[in-house]
């Protein structure tokens, strides 16, 4: 959670070591953004956020796959200017941009850059995190509903496809054998080409990200911490 350089590596081998694994497919930076080295990790407020120091971090990233930890590095809600910025000196590039995406927050502008780079988009919170402090209403929208009913699909599998077909790759959260079931009935159909033009009309918003945003810290506003890439209400 610190996002320190000096922790990368140790943090990743305290984590094999609880896994009793030798390496891990994946390791991500979290987020852009730093903590207060005298932070417990399950006492951080916006207040102890500190500007990460992205490549030193990115050095001892790049120093885990090297040493055989993990098998790619990658990074996680990063915009394309940090996304621009990390490249301008990373030896390795990131694998993979895990962020939030759903017919809310489509991520238009970032896809593509992520593609033009190499970089494979990751999904999260593709359904809109209901039940979060942080979600957006895409279970509710009257507009999805409506494509479900046509297609005769749940509005989960209308979401889930229209990510699919965007290129992401998908996270998706359940432990119900059911809910399991009904997220794999994605590959035997499509959206049409209205549906997807009527998708791409929805006003686009995120999550909460007030938690980032503090006066004394980084990111004094919400826009600033996301760059300026998305509009819409937060």
């Amino acid at each position: 959670m610190h996002t320190l350089a000096a922790c990368v590596v140790p943090a990743l081998r305290r984590t094999l070591w609880n896994l009793q694994m030798e390496y891990i497919d994946l390791y991500l930076v979290h987020f852009p953004l730093g903590v207060l080295p005298e932070c417990p990790p399950s006492a951080v407020f916006a207040k102890d956020l500190v500007v990460m120091d992205m490549e030193g971090v990115w050095r001892e990233m790049e120093e885990c796959q090297m040493l055989g930890l993990t098998k790619a590095i990658g990074v996680s809600n990063f915009t394309c200017k940090k996304l621009d910025s990390l490249l301008s000196f990373a030896i390795i590039p990131p694998k993979t941009n895990q962020v939030e995406v759903h017919p809310y927050c489509r991520q238009d502008k970032l896809r593509e850059f992520c593609k033009g780079k190499g970089i494979q988009m990751c999904a999260y919170s593709p359904l809109g995190a209901n039940g979060t402090s942080w979600c957006s209403k895409v279970m509710d929208c009257p507009l999805l509903k409506q494509i479900a009913l046509e297609r005769g699909k749940t509005v989960a599998r209308v979401c889930l496809r229209w990510v699919y077909e965007q290129g992401n790759c998908i996270i998706v959260k359940s432990f119900n054998e059911r809910r399991l079931r009904e997220n794999l009935g994605i590959f035997d159909w499509e959206l049409t080409d209205v549906d997807q033009q009527k998708i791409s009309t929805l006003l686009e918003s995120r999550g909460c990200l007030d938690f980032f945003v503090h006066e004394s810290g980084p990111y004094k506003t919400v826009d600033e911490f996301l760059d300026g890439e998305i509009t819409g209400d937060n």
